[in-house]
């Protein structure tokens, strides 16, 4: 993956560069409080999340005995107390800073491409010190549609100034995959993220990698043209 190959990568936030469930456990933990209903177990949370704060905030009030007519107080108090900690229970996955180096070190341009809301995800960037390696930040309600739709990564494309065929998509579910499929996109998977309790080796990436920093030019360039 080089200059000659590729143009830009999109890289997805949650599961992919940022390990945020501590973030979601507190926030849904509180909002949930505030709604007379118990707190749902962290294996949920990360079964769950990566389809947005609407998906995120509806699963959870029906995991929680929650009734469907909450969901308009409960998206206040989440948004609340989301704001309130966003960055503060999370870490950046190993290899993620060197990774992201050694993209932009092959000349690509980066964008990140999340499903979280952007204003929440550019200050998770800058509260993380990885705002500035990035070009651009796109969050779920940057575009009319959310990943597994792949109008955002060919709107995150036309901003990079890249086709989708030499614009490589790096996530860690199936929503990416189908995403990148559908934009014509080459992608990557990292192992650890949250794949929906699935492995991600069962999404169909055109390759897995363990880190961040082991998407080089040699492991990529014999996996599709």
């Amino acid at each position: 993956m080089s200059g000659l190959l590729y143009d830009a990568a999109m890289i997805d936030l949650d599961g992919t560069l940022v390990d945020t469930v501590g973030d979601f456990e507190v926030a849904l933990a509180r909002m949930l409080a505030d709604l007379g209903l118990p707190a749902v177990g962290r294996p949920f949370i990360e079964r769950t999340v990566g389809q947005g704060s609407e998906h995120l905030i509806r699963e959870t009030l029906a995991e929680a005995g929650g009734a469907p007519e909450l969901y308009a107080p409960a998206w206040v108090r989440y948004q609340h107390h989301y704001e309130a900690v966003n960055g503060r229970h999370s870490a950046i996955y190993p290899g993620v800073p060197e990774g992201l180096a050694q993209l932009r070190s092959a000349g690509l341009r980066l964008a990140c491409l999340t499903n979280k809301p952007v204003a929440f995800a550019c200050e998770l960037l800058r509260h993380k010190g990885l705002s500035e390696l990035f070009e651009h930040c796109f969050g779920g309600d940057s575009f009319e549609r959310k990943k597994p739709d792949p109008l955002p990564l060919r709107k995150a494309c036309e901003a990079l100034g890249s086709v989708p065929s030499r614009t490589l998509m790096v996530g860690d579910s199936r929503n990416d995959v189908q995403a990148a499929r559908g934009a014509g996109c080459p992608v990557v998977l990292v192992r650890y993220g949250y794949n929906h309790g699935e492995p991600a080796e069962s999404a169909g990436a055109d390759r897995v990698v363990d880190r961040l920093d082991e998407i080089t030019l040699s492991a990529l360039v014999p996996t599709w043209p």
